[in-house]
């Protein structure tokens, strides 16, 4: 496992003092996002000389990009909405070797038309699913077609609101083009809490073979719920982070969910964590 960052978390005036500043605490990968350089996660376009900027930028500073964000709500209500989202990641998998990564993120979206993360009655209808799985496959078109991988993430509030539903997604798309960023503290429906372990090791089975990148941060509650800092909540962290070991890569951990100054003390606990697993 190596421990990673997401790009928001740390800002500075400029991306190379921004990356200096993501070094000098040891980090060693990311999660990128566009809005980094001043443009929408999803744009319009995206100069040629920009990308070499960004990716140059990255090597100086020996910093993977493991991912590039490029979520859109899938399952808005509205067609258009979708169809843009859809326009966007087109030209973000266009560039993506310019950029120096070959995945990006995704959200499975909601009927909620204000917020991609916030949950809506109607994510569980049968129609979210079709308007969302019709989405999905046009993306997985667009990531075939670029040679890219495309990383959805199971959360309460989205219509894949579970891994159960991450699996189904993922067979019916059937492509190797589509993957899942895992994230533990994002899994629990309201009262799953004491059944921890159980649905952690259940995410992972079903899943684990399709795990593209994973998030590092904690939760106060189950449900809909509030995210903290890794370390500073209810999410056993010992046991997440073996299930991450028992992958068959070397699984970018993305820490997000926190501001700078709780940097320090999440990265220590989690290196922490990982040394007890690995000694």
């Amino acid at each position: 496992m190596q421990i990673g960052i997401m790009y928001e978390t740390i800002v500075r005036d400029s991306l190379s003092e921004t990356l200096d500043a993501v070094a000098g605490y040891g980090i060693s990968c990311m999660q990128f996002g566009l809005r980094s350089v001043g443009l929408p996660d999803l744009p319009d376009q995206i100069e040629t000389e920009l990308c070499n900027h960004i990716r140059e930028e990255f090597e100086a500073h020996s910093i993977s990009m493991s991912a590039i964000c490029g979520h859109f709500n899938m399952a808005h209500p509205d067609e258009g909405h979708r169809a843009d989202g859809l326009r966007g990641l087109r030209t973000l998998a266009s560039t993506c070797k310019k950029l120096g990564t070959s995945v990006i993120t995704l959200c499975t979206g909601t009927r909620n038309a204000d917020n991609m993360w916030r949950a809506h009655p109607d994510n569980g209808s049968p129609e979210a699913w079709k308007d969302m799985a019709a989405t999905m496959r046009q993306a997985v078109q667009i990531a075939e077609e670029y040679h890219v991988t495309l990383a959805f993430e199971p959360e309460v509030s989205n219509v894949a609101d579970s891994p159960r539903k991450a699996r189904r997604l993922l067979d019916e798309m059937g492509s190797p083009c589509l993957k899942v960023v895992i994230d533990g503290a994002n899994v629990f429906h309201t009262g799953e809490l004491p059944r921890m372990r159980e649905i952690l090791d259940k995410a992972f089975e079903l899943l684990s073979h399709d795990v593209a990148i994973a998030h590092g941060k904690d939760l106060d509650r189950d449900g809909e719920a509030g995210h903290l800092a890794a370390g500073k909540g209810l999410l056993d962290y010992d046991h997440y982070l073996s299930l991450l070991n028992n992958l068959e890569f070397d699984v970018p951990v993305i820490l997000h969910g926190l501001t700078e100054t709780e940097v320090p003390e999440s990265l220590a606990f989690v290196r922490e964590k990982m040394q007890n697993i690995n000694s």
